[in-house]
């Protein structure tokens, strides 16, 4: 395969990532409203649509698979190819999480306007930023800024944790309610994994120009 049409499939690589990251956004903003308003119909809408980025994920593995059968790439190329397949499978799961947290929201336990709802919206709010910047940093390739997202995520895991504390206290006071809470402690930890995801994502920047893959992750 000629070099020029081998970089114009790598941009459209590019590309289609992209937007299966900008609609992944979208789907956590979804996912906002419907807890903020214990939106039942948006909720369904959004378990409805994860099979549009299941099949949006398969899309972006082939096309991998193809670029790395058509031409030997360089170092450099493999690098990027590595680390689109490992970033779209955290796009894809971040979807999932949307798709997991809206799926409680459909059973209708949840109360809207509570405290406690609160303290996970603006959780659910801060890890869709970190998302949204780990997407700026894939097209930037701002290896600074891509350390930068993934420091954003203890903020993420210290709401976590305040969190955990305020549904344990919920249930010694109201023990009847348990349930309601455990689904606010699983909508909670699939919160912290969009956070994970989104530092997975800059990790995977980080090593496609430097070629170090730093674990930023841990803990």
């Amino acid at each position: 395969m000629p070099r020029k049409f081998f970089d114009q499939k790598l941009q459209n690589l590019n590309r289609d990532l992209t937007e299966v990251g900008t609609l992944v956004n979208s789907r956590i903003g979804d996912t906002i409203e419907a807890l903020r308003g214990m939106d039942l119909k948006l909720a369904a809408e959004v378990v409805a649509g994860d099979s549009e980025i299941d099949r949006a994920q398969h899309s972006i593995e082939q096309e991998c698979v193809q670029l790395l059968a058509l031409q030997q790439p360089i170092a450099t190329d493999l690098r990027v190819i590595a680390s689109c397949l490992k970033i779209i499978t955290d796009i894809e799961r971040v979807a999932d999480q949307c798709a997991d947290i809206c799926e409680i929201i459909t059973t209708g336990e949840l109360r809207a306007n509570s405290m406690l709802v609160s303290h996970v919206i603006q959780m659910l709010e801060t890890a869709r930023g970190m998302f949204g910047r780990a997407m700026d940093v894939f097209l930037s390739r701002n290896v600074e800024e891509a350390r930068n997202v993934c420091k954003e995520d203890d903020a993420v895991d210290s709401m976590f944790s305040k969190i955990v504390l305020e549904v344990c206290g919920n249930i010694t006071q109201a023990p009847q309610n348990v349930m309601r809470e455990v689904d606010l402690m699983f909508v909670a930890k699939y919160i912290e994994r969009m956070a994970d995801h989104a530092t997975n994502i800059a990790e995977w920047v980080i090593y496609m120009e430097t070629g170090e893959h730093p674990d930023l992750n841990a803990g």
